[in-house]
């Protein structure tokens, strides 16, 4: 997987794909009026008016499908969404870490506003609703939204890894590792190792650092069961569960083979 900065040639196609998925999603909840109003509001122009700015985001597939396309300004993200088919895949979680990653440079907290659909979603990640509003659109329909609020705070530079076990809950196909995989976590002061094994993962063993900023960039080498050696590079990003454990949202790539790029979600046990 790639998550690259949108260009101006990208319009066309991140207009289509938001489009697409407004009107798989919103329509469930939403009267007509609304749906077409969020289509409007994130029309072709506003969309090439913010990749003007820098704001606008892609994940791409190895092929380079568009799978989803994220935005932000300042501290607020503007704009989320995944493609139809590659929704329940982790993906929309992982744009969400790299906006608040980013955000989180300059702020102590980022703001959105929900959708009807969207804002279960954003509590589980720490979101609170700070405000109910509503806007009028065509016909005198109604739309009511929540105006929400996270804070924001270099917290993953204070987590100890040490001791913690991890299993893989979401995995991109070209990669190996999978829910049968159990890693062991050590850590001492900014270094982080742990061994892995379980699934197609005969013994794997992973080292690297801890970041200021929290994330986790380390590289990792297994032997599988087809008696492979695999090598490659990762970055982690801690996301820290409501009962207190972490979910580390992963973006990795294979320096052996062929060299493709992938993402992954491991959660504590």
């Amino acid at each position: 997987m790639y998550y690259i900065k949108a260009d101006l040639k990208d319009v066309e196609r991140i207009t289509s794909l938001v489009k697409e998925t407004i009107h798989a999603t919103y329509s469930k909840y939403y009267p007509e009026e609304v749906v077409e109003f969020f289509v409007e509001h994130h029309r072709a122009e506003n969309i090439e008016r913010d990749i003007k700015a820098n704001h606008v985001w892609m994940l791409l597939s190895e092929t380079k499908e568009l799978v989803g396309t994220g935005s932000y300004v300042e501290n607020h993200v503007t704009r989320l969404y995944i493609a139809p088919k590659h929704q329940r895949k982790g993906y929309g979680s992982y744009i969400m870490d790299q906006l608040e990653a980013e955000i989180a440079k300059d702020y102590n907290c980022c703001i959105l506003d929900a959708s009807l659909p969207a804002s279960q979603v954003y509590e589980k990640r720490g979101y609170h609703t700070i405000k109910h509003d509503q806007h009028e659109v065509a016909n005198d329909v109604i739309l009511v939204y929540e105006i929400m609020e996270k804070p924001l705070s270099r917290t993953g530079e204070n987590i100890s890894y040490n001791g913690r076990v991890f299993t893989t809950k979401e995995n991109t196909a070209n990669g190996e590792v999978d829910g049968n995989t159990i890693f062991h976590y050590h850590q001492q002061e900014r270094t982080i190792w742990a061994e892995y094994e379980g699934g197609e993962i005969e013994k794997g063993f992973l080292i690297g650092k801890v970041k200021e900023e929290g994330k986790l960039e380390f590289t990792y080498q297994h032997l599988n069961k087809q008696g492979e050696m695999k090598l490659g590079n990762c970055t982690s990003y801690p996301h820290i569960l409501p009962n207190g454990k972490l979910e580390m949202y992963e973006s990795w790539q294979w320096i052996s083979g062929d060299q493709s790029k992938g993402i992954s979600i491991l959660r504590e046990l």
